[in-house]
């Protein structure tokens, strides 16, 4: 009997994971100075918005091994905008509703939402290869299509 399918090697998951961790990192070291200047969600928006530049640079060298272009880079913020919104609601539902210290409540808000971000950026970072199936060379003229 076979396992089931693997959803990705097993280096992407731990290169992905240690990328998360550098980029939550960099996301609090953002946030933590920009909470004193400006309201936490101000703050959060603005160093999440600093964060993911590096996540992208990170997740397109270190984690799925490929090369950014500018196509990836346009479309990688496309790809944020689940993990923004999970963040996001945790954020507020855990100030708002649980109490917890606005500090705190991004790194919580952040777990959440760790698995809907790495299928997402694979599937904008290392889109599927097509297969002969799907690719078909043009018709030469006068052949059917």
């Amino acid at each position: 009997m076979r396992g089931l399918p693997t959803l990705a090697p097993w280096g992407q998951l731990v290169r992905f994971a240690t990328v998360g961790g550098i980029n939550t990192l960099t996301f609090y070291a953002c946030y933590l100075p920009l909470r004193r200047l400006l309201p936490y969600f101000a703050a959060y928006t603005g160093a999440f918005a600093l964060s993911m530049v590096c996540s992208f640079l990170l997740n397109t060298y270190f984690t799925y091994r490929t090369r950014p272009t500018w196509k990836k880079f346009l479309l990688f913020p496309l790809t944020q905008v689940t993990n923004y919104a999970a963040q996001s609601v945790g954020l507020v539902l855990l100030v708002s509703w649980c109490g917890l210290n606005t500090a705190v409540a991004p790194l919580a808000a952040a777990l959440t939402a760790l698995p809907f971000t790495f299928l997402v950026s694979r599937r904008i970072l290392r889109p599927p290869a097509r297969t002969a199936q799907t690719e078909r060379p043009p018709a030469r003229s006068g052949e059917p299509v």
